[in-house]
């Protein structure tokens, strides 16, 4: 005996083995002389309990134990489960025991009743029953709570019990379990060349390994060929090519042995933008399909981008909740004509039309002194609405009660004429096709007033007369001046003329003077 654990010992130091028991298949047993029958229990209608009676003692549940134990079908198809052990003291007011497991993680649970009665082909050695349960399927590293109680729950008699699963450190789980042969997939992705290289250097070194990509619908399917990673080459990387990096796009790897249990790891589940791009426009049909290439449930809309705000307004009665694929018939085509995709997540807008595919019609609107054009050009035969409204502060357009329909037919202009008077800031005129189920309408706002011929006649003569009284005040002031001036001429003539004068008698008066003194 003692050599045998100084082997277990030397194994353990060696090689960081602890082995887990293992089970052929979960079950339920119970002591020799007792029958037991399990039934799968909410835990509900036990979970209030009733007052204890007097003959009950509070030791009726005893010695509650707990250990992992692995069941393995065929080479490496190994699952943990949690054996729980305990005795129950039978009495005339208990049937049973109800066991109830909780992942501490997760916050869900499960319960089982185990009903209890006397084998009358064989006597009992007395009233204590053991039971042992082992069919909770847990997880590597689980974090676990267990309770027992009696069958009816009577209040004070319960046992609990906290317990931590072995987790992938462990060598028996590491390389049995197939979440913890995942978590050993070292990969790395290449976006230049799309692939991705897969190293599997930390797994059993005993075996040869496939591995694959694949899609993951009901079943996963394949994506390109199937790898062989033999056991003498584990070191070397395998490239693994892909067209898209799906969430459904997941690597897969199984050791080469017959029946063996496929481990899988999905790493690009919240990859869900490359879902949105594969939408397809039949222009003959005016047909817009999407179709995912991954099974999600998605909430799909047509919707209207705004200018104004880059919000996309849900088209009336285009909503469809859908896993896979949607069609919309009778499509108009238009820049902002769009497609929304909305998960409990995120919400995404893809408008195929805004980039690559011209708008299959036009509106133009001009103006004359009279009224206001409204022209139509469009590639195929279609109906038109033309309609003058008022922008309100939401946005929205309510009509003026102007309304007026058209056909085009063909690559010629068709146009309508509206009055004049439709104008000023805050009128639009608004054109729609109404000949498909979904279109988006187009604006032209804030149109220039026009005026009419007597009123520009009226402005014509009032400028005119205005000119004719400018020009009558520049005559006055130019006259004015220029009689100014002329007086001014003539009084210096005038004083000129009395010099001269003065100055000649005073040279006639020095010459008399000059001869009176010679005689």
């Amino acid at each position: 005996m003692i050599a045998k654990l100084q082997i277990f010992a030397l194994l353990w130091g060696t090689y960081g083995y602890q082995l887990i028991p293992r089970i052929e298949e979960c079950g339920l047993t119970c002591s020799q002389g007792f029958l037991c029958k399990t039934q799968i229990s909410t835990g509900i209608f036990n979970s209030f309990c009733r007052p204890t009676p007097a003959s009950l003692s509070h030791a009726m549940l005893r010695s509650m134990k707990l250990w992992t134990a692995m069941e393995c079908t065929s080479g490496h198809q190994c699952s943990l489960h949690l054996s729980i052990k305990g005795t129950l003291h039978l009495h005339e007011n208990v049937r049973g025991m109800e066991i109830c497991f909780l992942s501490v993680n997760t916050q869900k649970s499960q319960c089982v009743n185990v009903k209890v009665s006397k084998n009358i082909h064989v006597k009992p050695p007395g009233k204590k029953v053991k039971l042992q349960y082992n069919c909770f399927e847990v997880s590597a590293g689980q974090h676990v709570y267990v309770t027992m109680k009696t069958i009816p729950n009577y209040c004070g008699i319960q046992l609990n019990q906290e317990y931590y699963v072995e987790d992938c450190q462990n060598r028996d789980v590491g390389e049995n379990i197939p979440s913890c042969f995942a978590r050993k997939l070292i990969y790395e992705v290449d976006r230049a060349r799309h692939t991705i290289l897969l190293n599997v250097s930390s797994v059993a070194q005993s075996v040869d390994y496939y591995v694959r990509l694949c899609h993951q619908r009901f079943m996963c399917e394949d994506v390109g060929l199937v790898s062989l990673i033999q056991r003498n080459n584990l070191v070397k990387s395998i490239s693994l090519p892909f067209s898209q990096l799906l969430p459904c796009l997941c690597i897969e790897a199984w050791p080469a042995i017959p029946d063996a249990r496929r481990m899988q790891m999905c790493p690009f589940k919240n990859n869900t933008q490359a879902l949105w791009d594969d939408i397809i426009y039949n222009a003959i049909t005016q047909t817009l399909t999407w179709e995912a290439a991954c099974p999600i449930r998605v909430n799909v809309s047509l919707c209207r981008l705004m200018k104004t705000n880059d919000q996309c307004v849900d088209l009336l009665n285009s909503s469809k909740i859908t896993p896979e694929k949607v069609k919309y018939s009778r499509v108009d085509v238009h820049p902002r004509l769009c497609m929304k995709f909305t998960t409990k997540h995120n919400s995404w807008v893809r408008c195929p039309f805004a980039h690559g595919n011209a708008q299959a019609w036009t509106m133009k609107v001009s103006t004359t002194q009279e009224q206001i054009q409204v022209s139509f050009t469009s590639k195929t035969e279609a109906q038109f609405s033309v309609l003058v409204c008022n922008v309100t502060e939401s946005s929205s357009c309510d009509s003026t009660g102007i309304h007026q329909s058209i056909s085009v037919g063909g690559s010629m202009s068709t146009y309508v004429n509206i009055s004049g008077k439709t104008c000023g800031l805050n009128i639009c005129i608004q054109g729609q096709r109404t000949d498909v189920d979904y279109s988006i309408p187009t604006y032209v706002c804030d149109l220039p007033c026009t005026f009419s011929s007597s009123s520009q006649q009226y402005y014509e003569t009032s400028f005119n007369i205005l000119s004719t009284v400018a020009t009558l005040a520049v005559l006055v002031v130019m006259m004015a001046l220029l009689g100014y001036h002329l007086s001014v001429l003539h009084k210096k003539r005038k004083e000129r003329k009395g010099a001269t004068h003065i100055k000649g008698q005073r040279m006639r008066i020095s010459i008399l003077c000059i001869n009176e003194e010679k005689s």
